[in-house]
């Protein structure tokens, strides 16, 4: 079987190379379709093909505006490339330019589609525009039930709906951790809660927080407010640090607001051997709850974050159930798994 995987704008590289290397494992064809990765070095491919078939232009471009324009020139000729692939199967992962994709977006071969954010941030509220889009998908992937349940609501088929919940992103880190540090890990954007982290932090006796992200919000207030009790890691972390960085976690926090299915950061920390303390938005309490590997606490209550932040810092037996809460998540979780899931619904249309 022929799969082809399209990440045009390059959104998430290492769940992308993940999910191709173990199809290619499993026996399939496979070729990923993405755009060059600005921001850092991306994994080589590992039985599957590579290529850069979006955006060889606006892709290289700095300044935003004119890269988002010229991307919108660009746009329908990597959708082109995506019809004459000859593919028995085009799977995408993102729709950057929706408003194109619910038009331009035509393959003789089945398409699915994964839902990472469900609805994306910057498009959300054009639903007539993302009912459209949906429709023109033969399967859509959603990485929890809660993401199911919440397309199926929105006016998705829900016989199109499949759920392959997110495999951890597994690594071996030297843990070096002091018993009392709490990570926020990933792209600090405006729906992660840092304030809260923060707050919840300040708020347990003689706990540290350790931020560790790409800031895409200002800072300077927080930083201020947090002091000494908070070490700030800033900008795109590589391989190394981000290793680092787990292997000094004791617990992460993830006071997300209610905006995505289900987030890549707790699934590296997950696969770090790292609990966590998550609001229950998405699917983030769903895969905490299922394998015990931390606490689920309700949407934006920071008291109830500081609390349970504080229970599992203040206590050595709290803390090892989660810790093998989150070995258990390891050893489910797996991309050999993700990618058997998605060979049976690709036979579906095959």
């Amino acid at each position: 079987m022929r799969v082809l995987l399209a990440d045009p704008p390059a959104f998430t590289p290492p769940y992308d190379h993940e999910l191709a290397a173990a199809l290619a494992a499993a026996g399939a064809d496979v070729e990923l379709f993405t755009s060059r990765f600005r921001f850092g070095s991306r994994p080589q491919p590992a039985g599957y093909r590579l290529r850069d078939s979006f955006y060889p232009v606006s892709a290289r471009v700095g300044p935003r505006l004119p890269r988002v324009a010229l991307r919108i020139l660009e746009h329908p000729l990597g959708l082109a490339r995506l019809a004459a692939s000859g593919a028995d199967i085009v799977h995408v992962q993102w729709c950057p330019v929706p408003e194109l994709d619910s038009r331009l977006l035509h393959t003789r071969a089945p398409l699915v589609f994964t839902a990472h954010d469900l609805l994306p941030r910057r498009t959300a509220h054009k639903e007539h525009l993302w009912r459209r889009l949906f429709r023109r998908f033969d399967r859509v992937v959603v990485h929890s039930e809660n993401g199911r349940q919440a397309l199926e609501v929105f006016g998705a088929d829900p016989a199109k709906l499949r759920v392959v919940p997110h495999p951890v992103f597994r690594s071996e880190p030297e843990r070096r951790d002091d018993g009392r540090t709490a990570l926020v890990l990933g792209v600090l954007r405006p729906y992660k809660g840092v304030d809260d982290a923060v707050t919840a932090t300040l708020g347990v006796d003689g706990a540290r927080l350790l931020v560790a992200g790409d800031p895409r919000i200002p800072l300077d207030d927080l930083r201020r407010r947090a002091g000494e009790r908070a070490e700030w890691r800033l900008g795109y972390l590589s391989a190394a640090e981000l290793e680092t960085a787990l292997g000094e976690a004791t617990v992460a926090v993830f006071p997300y607001r209610a905006e995505l299915d289900q987030s890549g950061a707790l699934l590296q920390t997950l696969g770090a051997g790292v609990p966590a303390v998550v609001y229950d938005v998405g699917g983030l309490g769903e895969v905490v709850r299922r394998y015990g590997a931390g606490r689920v606490v309700p949407p934006g209550d920071v008291g109830a974050l500081r609390d349970e932040l504080a229970a599992l810092l203040g206590s050595p037996a709290a803390l090892a159930e989660a810790r093998t809460g989150a070995a258990r998540c390891r050893d489910d979780l797996t991309w050999d798994a993700a990618a058997a899931a998605h060979l049976e619904i690709y036979g579906e249309l095959c």
